[in-house]
């Protein structure tokens, strides 16, 4: 999103960064635990996972749904002979509960493996690498996922003080000229804002409003008074759904008609499940996914469909439960390359050696390599796949499923503090 974090900072972006899997149940210690049903005729393993995730506070919009995508993953995994049992720990937007709920899934779990969706992960981070536990999943909360060998995005490890050219070749598409840009405070997504501003510029658009160091959960009012003094006919954002639909109507009440609001996280059920006031100010929006489109009825996106309703799970899906899905995904191929016994050490080893990840399909004919450290500025060879709004279904945008770009040589943003 934008970089995709939060959001997407995904295509951002947490912000961005947007449900709970039924038959999971709350412990007094914050966590929640589940399982798919195993529909192989036998499992080769039963594994252990935990489920880092905003389920409540500020982050939760765009990330608590990744449960869903998780439990979906489940029956994925049973195709191919693993056994998912899942426990869900709440971050509560918090980073001192961020580092509890990692403490409690190490020392009282045992999990083998963490699958984060959170915008305050980089609060539990740095203990889950000094105990060595494999963690896959977003990298939309900050830039530990660079240097920690053992933790593996399903987009990369993204570079998010680069610069691509994707997002300014959307914007320059569209015809817009002046650009609004509101980010999240979270680290990676107000890199993402900044990255998304630098893109607008490479492609010869003005920046006429940058805020990357927007609050969770702050009030929008003064944000959209200035962009429309600032006169712009884009905005982008780096921050959670509820911001953004918030920032869209308020530029409909002030009477900003805009060419094009791209939106990192609401594609999908975050968007329908919102209500009709979201829906209403989402008419004509334009909305990031990190993989194909469910409306392009691909192989891949009817897949994840199936597995979405042998779940139980019947709403449209979202930008965290595509996630969760493809964490699931990852471990499972990881698991194969690990050895009849895997360990979290070989789990680790395993992961190292995958170059060309695909996203079970979802990433069309592109692959990442999660083990580039140094290139990935979001997914896939830059690529994003949008939708626009329309009535209340969503619409691939020619020429933008995928959107792609390169990273521009000697352009970066500075690192959030």
């Amino acid at each position: 999103m934008l970089r995709k974090r939060t959001t997407v900072a995904a295509a951002i972006l947490s912000a961005a960064a947007v449900l709970l899997a039924a038959g999971c149940g709350s412990s007094s210690s914050g966590g929640s635990s589940g399982g798919g049903t195993t529909t192989a005729a036998a499992a080769k393993k039963t594994i252990t996972v935990g489920v880092i995730a905003d389920m409540t506070g500020a982050a939760a919009p765009p990330n608590k749904s990744v449960v869903d995508g998780v439990k979906a993953g489940t029956f994925y995994a049973a195709r191919n002979g693993y056994t998912i049992k899942y426990i869900v720990g709440d971050t509560a937007t918090n980073p001192a509960t961020a580092l509890a709920v990692a403490q409690k899934m190490v020392t009282q779990d045992h999990v083998f493996a963490v699958l984060a969706n959170s915008a305050l992960l980089f609060a539990a981070a740095p203990y889950l690498t000094a105990h060595n536990v494999p963690v896959i999943g977003a990298s939309q909360d900050g830039p530990e996922w660079i240097p920690s060998k053992n933790m593996f995005s399903i987009w990369g490890p993204l570079q998010a003080t680069k610069v691509s050219t994707t997002q300014g070749k959307f914007f320059k598409m569209m015809g817009v000229t002046n650009l609004g840009v509101l980010a999240n405070s979270v680290p990676t997504a107000s890199e993402a804002g900044e990255g998304s501003a630098a893109s607008a510029e490479v492609a010869g658009i003005k920046v006429g409003y940058l805020n990357a160091k927007f609050p969770l959960g702050g009030d929008v009012g003064p944000a959209v008074l200035a962009m429309k003094d600032a006169g712009v006919d884009g905005f982008v954002a780096a921050a959670g759904s509820d911001t953004t639909f918030a920032v869209i109507k308020g530029l409909q009440d002030q009477g900003v008609k805009l060419k094009a609001a791209l939106l990192p996280t609401g594609y999908g059920g975050d968007l329908l499940s919102a209500g009709p006031g979201a829906a209403q100010a989402a008419q004509g929006a334009y909305f990031v996914s990190a993989y194909e489109l469910i409306e392009q009825q691909t192989p891949a996106t009817k897949q994840f469909v199936a597995d979405m309703r042998a779940a139980g799970l019947k709403g449209e899906p979202t930008y965290a439960s595509y996630n969760g899905y493809v964490s699931v995904g990852l471990l499972v191929r990881a698991l194969k390359a690990a050895g009849a016994n895997p360990t979290q050490a070989s789990l680790i080893t395993a992961l190292e050696g995958i170059h060309d990840w695909n996203a079970l399909g979802l990433y069309g004919s592109h692959t990442v390599d999660i083990n580039d450290r140094e290139n990935i500025v979001f997914g896939p060879d830059s690529c994003q796949w949008i939708a626009q709004f329309q009535g209340n279904a969503f619409k691939p945008v020619p020429n933008a499923t995928p959107i792609c770009g390169d990273v521009v040589p000697g352009r970066t943003v500075a690192p959030a503090s």
